[in-house]
């Protein structure tokens, strides 16, 4: 999953960056007002952390330029403010979730998944298809009950395609999602990956769409 982290503090921003990472997300990092509402403005994110206090142009103003242009990604306010009618500004002005400094990394990442899920139709943090169910709390999956080993990039790779079960989704969606804006991976990477999580889940689950790209079959076929 594709993190927008709007942090100006480099301590905690490069701090959460390793977190993320740890946790299956991959950020990439706006450290002002302006680089933060041009990121999100034209970068496909799965959620965006955003504090409020930031040089050039302030969080709420980025949140609503966002909303105003159509841009529909969860995004969850971090910030030191903790005055009440900060927070219902920011959810009047479409912040999903707010969360106040201090805070405890555990509570961060959960939220972060629980939004992702529900702006993708998820309620449950154990998501099933068929014979298979992923656990998004601990990052594991079962085929049939029985656990599979996947690596930290197979797994990331089946989240998204959990997450957009049933519509195709292009090699370069994918690779963007799972390793950001700087890197540059080509198609045969992506298809190679795919068949590594093909032998493991079963190769019937994931259909090639030539030309355009993957999709995750859900338990209806």
């Amino acid at each position: 999953m594709r993190v927008l982290l709007v942090e100006d503090d480099p301590e905690l921003a490069d701090d959460l960056k390793c977190q993320f990472a740890a946790a299956g997300f991959i950020a990439d990092l706006a450290t002002d007002g302006e680089q933060a509402w041009y990121y999100g403005d034209v970068e496909d994110y799965d959620i965006a952390i955003l504090d409020l206090g930031l040089p050039k142009l302030d969080g709420l103003s980025i949140l609503r330029r966002w909303r105003s242009e159509g841009r529909a990604f969860p995004v969850l306010i971090l910030t030191a403010r903790s005055d009440w009618t900060e927070k219902v500004e920011g959810i009047e002005a479409g912040a999903d979730d707010y969360l106040a400094k201090p805070f405890q990394l555990g509570e961060l990442i959960a939220r972060m998944r629980a939004l992702i899920r529900r702006s993708a139709g998820l309620a449950s943090p154990v998501i099933s298809l068929g014979h298979m169910a992923l656990d998004t709390n601990r990052m594991a999956v079962k085929i049939q009950g029985k656990a599979i080993r996947l690596s930290s990039l197979e797994y990331r790779l089946l989240d998204y395609l959990v997450h957009q079960v049933d519509r195709v989704v292009s090699a370069t969606e994918i690779a963007e999602h799972l390793y950001g804006s700087g890197d540059r991976t080509d198609a045969n990477t992506i298809e190679a990956l795919i068949a590594r999580v093909r032998r493991k889940i079963g190769a019937e689950k994931i259909e090639t769409r030539r030309g355009l790209g993957y999709r995750l079959i859900g338990a209806h076929g």
